[in-house]
């Protein structure tokens, strides 16, 4: 996502391995969907890095040092895409979970009379 008019993600990195079978939908995703998402996203680095033995992942680095990486073992291309496109899409800021709806410097003067 563009915070700014800057994409936040900086680098895709594509970790797969050449035999395993947790393997195969990522394999079929960089055959076929990964040159198109690279040339929609000229702004983006894409690496690809072979990894034996282990399951397939996806790595987003962005701006502010973060990265997230999410697992994809036994996924099809479709679902791989639909979570490249959701690292791109992401600020990559940490998950806060707030204590409160709504946060202010001000609270409001409004006082809650019940009815008698």
């Amino acid at each position: 996502m563009a915070k700014r008019g800057v994409w936040q993600l900086q680098k895709l990195i594509v970790s797969y391995c050449d035999w395993g079978g947790s393997s195969r939908g990522i394999r079929s995703f960089m055959e076929s969907q990964l040159p198109v998402f690279k040339e929609k996203n000229p702004q983006l680095e894409v690496v690809t890095e072979l990894i034996r033995g282990q399951h397939p992942h996806l790595k987003g680095l962005y701006n502010n040092k973060n990265q997230r990486v999410i697992c994809v073992k036994n996924m099809d291309y479709e679902d791989i895409l639909q979570h490249a496109s959701r690292l791109r899409n992401s600020l990559g800021r940490k998950v806060v979970k707030l204590k409160t709806r709504h946060l202010t410097n001000h609270p409001s003067v409004q006082v809650f009379l019940p009815c008698s």
